[in-house]
């Protein structure tokens, strides 16, 4: 299971990382052996790809690309306004390109 394995930076909510941290506790308990956060996260991944056609599987997965976008969007918004804050502090126009040649 373990040989073909790769790195994966994964960001949840507090409240789904409680939530694992539970289910891992709870088996932990049951099975008498040590369930980490990590074996609960890699189980819960591979049943909900066993389900990928289920409706809520796929209402969720488009929930979390909304939020995704949603979040991205405004991210892109603040850095459009933070630039044009910038360039009319300098006194430039939005179109006006400075190109610096380098010097070896």
């Amino acid at each position: 299971m373990l040989e073909n394995r790769t790195r994966v930076l994964l960001s949840l909510s507090q409240d789904v990382l409680d939530r694992a941290r539970v289910v891992a506790g709870k088996a932990t308990i049951t099975f008498k052996l040590p369930v980490s956060l990590q074996i609960v996260l890699r189980a819960l991944i591979e049943e909900g790809l066993k389900r990928d056609g289920h409706p809520a599987f796929l209402a969720n997965v488009e929930g979390q690309a909304k939020a995704v976008r949603h979040t991205r969007s405004m991210a892109g918004r603040a850095r459009a306004e933070g630039a044009e804050a910038t360039e009319v502090r300098n006194g430039s126009s939005p179109t006006t390109f400075v190109r610096r040649s380098s010097c070896r």
